[in-house]
């Protein structure tokens, strides 16, 4: 990783070996080809290895894997990565992984127990949901038990926000994501680290307005490639909004020597690329440097 002058910390990253990608459901690979001009790399699967490499040529010196549940088991188009998978994983290189724990609001109290032994136990770092799986906005009952949990065990909760895409044809979700929603979580849980994940795309100025109106909630910037975010969200990064937004790519979606060319072409002032790249992350998570 020798030549960047900042060795990030990408927040948001989906395992993607070969046996994992033989886990997805059909619609996943082609997703990503027909949405983002991924190559046939993105069906077959890279070892820890490959990815690992593919950091250190993009200057990531860590990366927070993500156990997702995409959507209630049983239903079109949804499934959930194990925990375990992840966490050998994070055995395998603890200087470089970190653990995300999936939520799946359905699951109830038992999701609730399963959450708090991938933090406790197992060394997870925060909880991730994605609310159009289960077309309950992050403001619904049903994620509250999981909010006070993480509350509990002092971990940030990362949840999508902004529309939904048309991601198995046969199951289409509606997008209930809009960062308003956040506004009543977050001040029912002021104590709560909340971060709102892939920007809020196309409602990237209400979901700074929630990053700035409540100082426990957060932004990541994955998901969607930094040329094309709005003039607003940059000068948000580059100014008063530095210390509330993480570095992110959403990896297979995009991959990192892509987004950190994109970032540093940004010309970002030199604290709020520091902010941005590397010190909230650490400041949010608690990471020991």
């Amino acid at each position: 990783m020798s030549g960047f002058d900042i060795l990030a910390i990408d927040t948001v990253v989906n395992l993607h070996t070969p046996e994992i990608a033989r886990m997805r459901p059909d619609w996943s690979g082609k997703f990503h080809q027909r949405k983002f001009g991924r190559d046939d790399s993105v069906l077959e699967g890279c070892s820890h290895e490959d990815m690992l490499r593919m950091m250190d040529a993009a200057g990531t010196e860590r990366a927070f894997l993500v156990a997702h549940k995409t959507g209630q088991l049983g239903l079109p188009g949804s499934w959930h990565l194990p925990y375990g998978v992840v966490r050998e994983a994070v055995a395998k290189f603890p200087d470089r992984f970190h653990g995300l724990a999936g939520v799946d609001p359905t699951e109830g109290m038992a999701g609730v127990r399963a959450l708090e032994h991938a933090v406790s136990e197992l060394g997870f770092i925060g909880a991730h949901a994605y609310p159009h799986w289960f077309e309950l906005p992050p403001s619904h009952a049903r994620w509250y038990p999981f909010y006070a949990k993480c509350v509990e065990l002092d971990v940030p909760f990362l949840t999508q926000v902004g529309q939904s895409l048309v991601y198995d044809p046969n199951r289409p979700l509606e997008s209930v994501g809009r960062p308003i929603s956040l506004d009543p979580v977050a001040c029912h849980f002021p104590e709560l680290k909340l971060v709102g994940i892939h920007v809020g795309i196309p409602w990237a100025e209400e979901m700074t307005a929630m990053a700035w109106k409540h100082e426990n909630v957060h932004i990541i910037a994955d998901a969607h490639a930094p040329k094309y975010w709005p003039e607003s969200f940059v000068r948000f990064i580059d100014s008063y909004g530095r210390h509330k937004v993480m570095f992110g790519t959403d990896f297979p979606v995009l991959t990192f020597e892509r987004y950190r060319r994109e970032v540093d072409g940004l010309n970002l002032r030199p604290e709020s690329r520091q902010a941005f790249l590397r010190d909230n992350a650490i400041r949010v998570f608690g990471l020991k440097t």
